[in-house]
């Protein structure tokens, strides 16, 4: 995966394909779904990516007075998948996922699903606003879409997900200066800390990255708060989409390993990731041009050895349009 540690954030090209629905703004609701594809089901799936567009203009079309975005991912080796709805009517999130799940019967199988909902003024269940440094505009596609300088991945982005459950009971029992303390933002205002009363082991120290001149690389969120009250389950799920998986991931070592290693995220201490996955989510021009699958027909004239329309040996499960394998 091509580096851009030396190219100012702002100076980097939009890419020319048409992303999918990646650049949405945050909803009242959506759907994730983790699913993995079952045996002889490869060609189910690559059915349905082909007509993801389709299918979104045909329930959003019910709804005409505000938008349906539905991401589809992969995961390496296409032996994954993940389905991110969003709209601002759940409702409409679940017709679409049950259209979609009606085309992928025995075809691929559900390992997780959450529905999440918008929390008062975009607030995550701890009580602090979540996603204030979100890039927007120009800057958000240049955050989350991968750019011509990797043509094979281009107007594609690289998406983390995880599911986070929270000690609400530990979390509460914090007084309020103390939470504050471990986010690294006042709770009602939403405003920063200073840098010198922010604790280095605060969640938005952490998890502020920057280059040796000060440039900040940044990642686009769409977080949702989800639960059960009835279970006592209080959660977040995360998921960034980026133009590179090295920023999230290093994100993501500064949490869980620390930065310098032991000074880790003290959120962890009440909030616990019961899952995460890299997946890629390609442009829409891609799935409207899906490539045949391995041995089908002979590559294309220049076709990049690791791109998504390059050849290569199937695997058991796989859909055969590429894998991530360049990211690691």
């Amino acid at each position: 995966m091509t580096e851009w540690s030396h190219v100012p954030a702002l100076a980097r090209p939009l890419p020319e394909p048409e992303p999918q629905a990646v650049l949405s703004p945050l909803t009242s609701a959506a759907i994730f779904m983790v699913l993995t594809i079952d045996p002889g089901g490869e060609e189910t799936v690559r059915d349905l990516l082909a007509d993801w567009a389709g299918l979104q203009r045909s329930v959003g079309f019910r709804v005409p007075e505000a938008p349906l975005a539905g991401v589809a991912g992969i995961g390496s080796g296409a032996g994954d998948l993940l389905f991110h709805v969003r709209h601002e009517r759940m409702d409409v999130c679940f017709e679409f996922a049950s259209q979609v799940m009606t085309r992928l019967a025995r075809a691929a199988t559900v390992t997780d699903e959450v529905h999440g909902f918008r929390y008062f003024d975009e607030r995550d269940l701890l009580g602090f606003v979540d996603g204030t440094e979100n890039p927007v505009g120009r800057a958000a596609g240049v955050a989350a879409l991968v750019g011509d300088a990797d043509p094979g991945f281009a107007g594609g982005s690289y998406v983390v997900v995880q599911k986070y459950v929270h000690d609400m009971d530990a979390w509460n029992a914090l007084p309020v200066e103390e939470q504050e303390k471990v986010i690294g933002r006042t709770k009602l205002s939403d405003i920063e800390m200073p840098d010198d009363v922010k604790p280095a082991n605060s969640h938005v120290a952490l998890n502020t990255i920057e280059e040796p001149d000060g440039t900040e690389r940044q990642i686009l969120r769409a977080n949702m708060p989800f639960g059960q009250v009835g279970r006592g389950e209080f959660g977040t799920y995360y998921i960034a989409y980026a133009a590179t998986p090295s920023v999230t991931e290093q994100m993501l070592v500064n949490m869980f390993i620390g930065n310098p290693p032991g000074n880790t995220d003290r959120i962890l201490d009440f909030s616990t990731a019961v899952t995460g996955s890299l997946f890629f989510a390609p442009s829409a021009d891609f799935f409207d041009d899906l490539p045949d699958p391995p041995g089908a027909l002979p590559d294309p004239p220049g076709a990049l050895p690791d791109s998504p329309s390059a050849a290569a040996p199937e695997e058991p499960g796989s859909l055969g349009i590429g894998s991530l394998k360049r990211s690691m």
